[in-house]
């Protein structure tokens, strides 16, 4: 009604807005008794267009309304009735049947009504759908999950690991990776489309219900796509396939191993999406529905899209670093020695794993004197760059090694390569990888003399050796500790002298943690005493016994045991400082040799050696002078005079009377050499033994 100036009532203008709102207004509109029976209901809002009024009025809610969890919501509504706080924009779950039993989500309010005595009538509900709103959080939620947490290792098995961790529950109840079984070894992923005998290996499967469902094929197992289906097509053109399953789909007969897995598992729609990346293929993410209803729409293929480029990307990363990181352990494992040399009076061998960011090597080489070199050493940073480091300071240790020359002074030419290295790193570029990272090495050289039982050691930012003695005694020497290889530190190199008695074993490993583990009483050289394993077994109870924390790290570790030296293969004579004392040598070599029964062609060739190193020690050097002879892998004649003159090789012209002794040496012996003592100097020859 109107008044008297023909304004509309106040009741009228209520009753007209009342009505408009729940005839007109998208937002779900709906009052409640205070038995939660339905009064009145908005039927234009979508959840119940299509759905007459008097179908709802009188029914109860939520039971008779689809909510997916009724007795939580009524409780809800009932607290709002007794202590009148409003509800606010609670999330609620229905399957209404204008969308055919899919789930929906709303936004739910309620406000208690009262009359003005404080009567309580009801409750009023305003119901707004957010389907849309609430699954794009969850893309997104989704997609960050991934984002985040995808492409954390540089392993292609552990990224599709990550990947359906990341997506199942939050976008999928099923997820499986498949990648191509050469791109997990590090080869070129093949070009799209695929070859159809191209052979895929399921790298990783969740499921939202546990391990317990259904699988086609395990984890781990390799074999080519059937096709054609959904699986090998998205593969071929590399485009998505987004498929609702039903036991009647004829491609099903193709592949009966994932047949039976999806009517068994109960999964109702397929996303098929190709991990792919500049036009070559890495493998194939399939998302499968079970409890989630509905199939996935174009919103949740191009989510799809993009997970499988970022997870292309980290998949292609790790490939490239498991391609780098076999061609650098490949490299490695050639440089290191396949049988450690063990002489006659050193057994020998070693341990070389990479495994925390470095890259480590060991050697033993023979010296002249049946002496032999021990090495060991580390390099800075990982991949080819590190790996052809360690070959750059292996050959120099070789090369200076030859010159026989003393742990420390070997250490100091070799720190001169390692300075050279890294300043030819800083000088490139800054865009260069290389040119950020550290150029430093970390080695020990040291001399084991088996007649004289001393070893020489010198190291570079190495730690101390370990030594057991034959008793089971262990302990530690304080040798002293030179800089590192390479680095600003201009202090000298030192060497300290180590005493080894007959079945000593010396150990020098490669970090601290290792020292201290083989200074324990749980480390394997501790029980040295209860027996003497060879040392080739001996590593590897070593390697057995080290902590995680020691495993995960590079093992580096050079072990070596003292044995005898027989002493009638050495003799001795001291050679009087007259021209006579060249026919004394000359006879003492070949009634020595006779004994050892020398071959004939070696014990001619030893005789004429030993005859002119005589001869040049009378004319050039200085007393005392000696002659040894020494029978192992080879015969070695050695000459010492008092003098540190280093004799030089020269190239006599053809009307030269003189100047021919060293290259006569140098033809008949196998190598020769010169070292240096404090008294003096010895020139040695090494001949192979021909049969006798």
């Amino acid at each position: 009604m109107a008044d008297g100036t023909g304004v509309p009532a106040a009741s009228d203008t209520g009753t007209a807005i009342l009505d408009a709102l729940f005839t007109r207004s998208p937002v779900g509109l709906a009052v409640l008794d205070t038995e939660l029976r339905v009064l009145r209901v908005n039927t234009a809002a979508p959840p119940l267009q299509g759905l007459r009024e008097e179908d709802l009025v009188g029914r109860r809610f939520p039971r008779a309304h689809h909510v997916a969890e009724p007795e939580k919501i009524e409780a809800l509504l009932r607290a709002v009735l007794s202590d009148g706080v409003p509800m606010r924009e609670r999330i609620v779950r229905a399957r209404p049947p204008v969308y055919h039993g899919n789930e929906h989500v709303y936004e739910v309010s309620a406000f208690r009504l009262e009359e003005p005595l404080g009567t309580v009538l009801g409750v009023a509900l305003t119901v707004v759908d957010v389907t849309d709103r609430e699954r794009g959080r969850t893309r997104l939620a989704a997609l960050d999950g991934v984002r985040q947490h995808v492409g954390r290792t540089l392993d292609v098995v552990a990224t599709c690991q990550e990947l359906v961790d990341a997506l199942v529950p939050a976008f999928a109840d099923v997820a499986v990776v498949e990648v191509v079984d050469a791109v997990i070894r590090g080869d070129e992923p093949p070009l799209a489309p695929l070859p159809r005998d191209a052979r895929l290996r399921r790298a990783a499967f969740r499921s939202g219900d546990g391990e317990g469902r259904p699988q086609a094929h395990p984890v781990g197992d390799v074999r080519a796509l059937p096709g054609p289906t959904p699986y090998s097509q998205a593969l071929t053109d590399l485009r998505p396939r987004a498929v609702g399953l039903r036991p009647s789909l004829p491609w099903l007969t193709a592949d009966p191993p994932r047949a039976r897995a999806i009517r068994e598992s109960g999964v109702h729609a397929l996303l098929a999406v190709p991990l792919d990346l500049r036009g070559t293929v890495l493998g194939l993410l399939s998302l499968y529905r079970s409890r989630t209803p509905g199939t996935y729409d174009e919103a949740d293929i191009e989510l799809a899209r993009d997970v499988a480029r970022h997870t292309a990307l980290c998949v292609d990363n790790a490939r490239r670093y498991t391609r780098d990181h076999t061609v650098a352990a490949t490299v490695l494992r050639h440089m290191l020695p396949l049988h450690p040399a063990s002489h006659t009076a050193l057994e020998a061998d070693g341990i070389a794993r990479p495994g925390g960011g470095g890259s480590g090597w060991y050697d033993t080489i023979a010296l002249s004197g049946a002496r032999t070199a021990l090495v060991a050493g580390s390099v800075c940073g990982e991949g080819i760059a590190a790996t052809a480091t360690v070959g750059q300071l292996r050959t120099v240790v070789h090369a200076l090694a030859s010159l026989d020359l003393d742990p420390e002074e070997l250490l100091a030419r070799l720190n001169d390569t390692a300075s050279l290295l890294a300043a030819e790193r800083a000088d490139l570029p800054p865009a260069n990888p290389l040119h950020r990272e550290p150029s430093c090495a970390h080695c020990v050289y040291a001399v084991y003399d088996p007649l004289t039982r001393i070893c020489t050691a010198a190291r570079a930012g190495y730690p101390a050796p370990v030594v057991v003695r034959p008793d089971g005694t262990v302990e530690s020497p304080d040798t002293p500790a030179g800089p590192a290889l390479g680095s600003a530190d201009l202090s000298p190199f030192a060497a300290d002298c180590i005493a080894l008695p007959l079945g000593s074993t010396i150990a020098f490993p490669g970090s601290s943690a290792l020292a201290g583990y083989l200074r324990g009483t749980r480390s394997p050289l501790c029980r040295e005493s209860e027996g003497a394993p060879p040392v080739h077994d001996l590593c590897d109870d070593i390697l057995y016994g080290l902590p995680a924390a020691i495993q995960d790290g590079d093992v580096v570790l050079v072990l070596a045991r003292t044995r005898c030296f027989p002493s009638d293969r050495v003799a001795t004579l001291a050679l009087d400082d007259t021209p006579a004392a060249v026919a004394a040598a000359r006879e003492y070599t070949r009634d020595r040799l006779a004994a050892w029964e020398v071959g004939e062609e070696t014990a001619m060739n030893a005789e004429l050696i030993v005859s002119e190193l005589a001869t040049n020690a009378l004319r050039y050097g200085s007393p005392p002078l000696e002659l040894r002879l020494i029978l192992d892998r080879g015969l070695t004649c050695e000459v010492s005079d008092g003098r540190d003159t280093a004799p030089h090789l020269r190239h006599a012209r053809t009307t030269d009377e003189g100047g021919r002794g060293l290259f006569i040496v140098a033809q008949l012996a196998q190598t020769w050499g010169t070292r240096y003592s404090p008294v003096g100097k010895t020139v040695w020859t090494e001949l192979a033994l021909s049969p006798s």
